[in-house]
């Protein structure tokens, strides 16, 4: 028992997801359960995150982000996709990081396990079994509760905006789509770079390169041309899913007008995506980065040293545009 309490008290919680499958674990120990599909502790996380959510509290620590539940959930109540789908996703997406380090408390492992994992699922052991069987199962129910309004009062500390960002981000989950492949837009997006980094100026050459929302997309919730650009990967790691300075955005919004203007193939999808007209486009950018930044109050400042409004490649872009 109190290998359990430390694991529910003194794991690491960067999420809530430790919590959640603590209490589908009760309720499987409660039906008598010895074995548990991947299937069926999908089915159970769906159910348990779709009645937490209602409140609409954060699950995860960092602001800027959605845990994988907090998507599905709100996708399936905006009517984008079946409970079964729902489900499904949740399979495929939810257990990768918790099932295999439940039973881990300060990086090390905790030497009773309350249940083992092969390919078909969970297999509770006797342990589970005893604490939850135990006069105390009750309390410790309980506990697991109070663990989990804990962990969202911490998150919410972060969040002084927490109706505001939950505004915006349904605002673009209805019309976003689940993330889709971006490698293949490499060589479009490279035609206007160059071989040169976005966030940096420097050569990627030989190196890492990503393809990166400028925007973050677990805000904007879609894969779109107009806010994708090549990176380093180490940049791309620096900035991760943070909102960049304004300074991008700017550069950002003179890359979208260079292939309007070179009438790109991705022309008429910029048109019909930012607008008819330049003044127009610059509208639906101002507007799109200003909802964003009234809910992700922190941006990232760049790569140091570097200044978007001073690169020769983006100045000489500028005077073409000009002309």
């Amino acid at each position: 028992m109190d290998y359990w309490r430390a694991i529910v008290l003194y794991g690491l919680n960067v999420a809530t997801y430790k919590i959640a499958l603590a209490r589908c674990l009760h309720g499987f120990v409660a039906d008598g359960k010895t074995r548990v599909t991947m299937h069926e502790l999908a089915a159970a996380f769906f159910a348990l995150y779709l009645d937490r959510l209602q409140k609409g509290m954060p699950q995860l620590s960092n602001p800027s982000r959605l845990t994988r539940m907090e998507t599905i959930v709100s996708r399936f109540r905006l009517g984008q996709v079946t409970e079964s789908q729902a489900i499904d996703f949740v399979e495929q997406n939810a257990f990768v990081d918790v099932v295999p380090r439940f039973h881990t408390v300060l990086d090390e492992p905790v030497p009773v396990r309350f249940y083992e994992q092969d390919r078909e699922g969970l297999i509770l052991t006797d342990a589970a079994f005893l604490v939850f069987e135990s006069p105390q199962a009750g309390n410790l129910r309980d506990e697991v509760d109070s663990r989990w309004d804990l962990l969202e009062a911490a998150f919410l500390i972060r969040r002084d905006n927490l109706e505001l960002v939950n505004d915006i981000r349904k605002f673009y989950l209805q019309g976003g789509y689940p993330r889709t492949d971006v490698t293949g837009m490499i060589p479009v997006l490279n035609g206007y770079q160059k071989g040169i980094c976005f966030y940096c100026g420097e050569p990627m050459e030989g190196l890492e390169c990503h393809v990166d929302h400028v925007l973050p997309r677990q805000v904007l919730q879609h894969d779109d041309v107009w806010n994708l650009v090549l990176a380093h990967a180490v940049c791309n790691q620096q900035k991760s899913d943070a909102l960049p300075d304004r300074a991008y955005i700017d550069k950002l919004i003179v890359r979208n007008e260079h292939f309007i203007a070179s009438n790109h193939p991705i022309k008429d999808e910029l048109v019909r995506t930012l607008g008819p007209t330049p003044t127009a486009r610059l509208r639906f950018m101002d507007a799109t980065y200003d909802r964003i930044r009234s809910a992700i109050r922190v941006t990232w400042a760049g790569i140091p040293g570097y200044r978007p409004d001073i690169d020769p490649f983006y100045r000489s872009l500028i005077r073409s545009l000009a002309r």
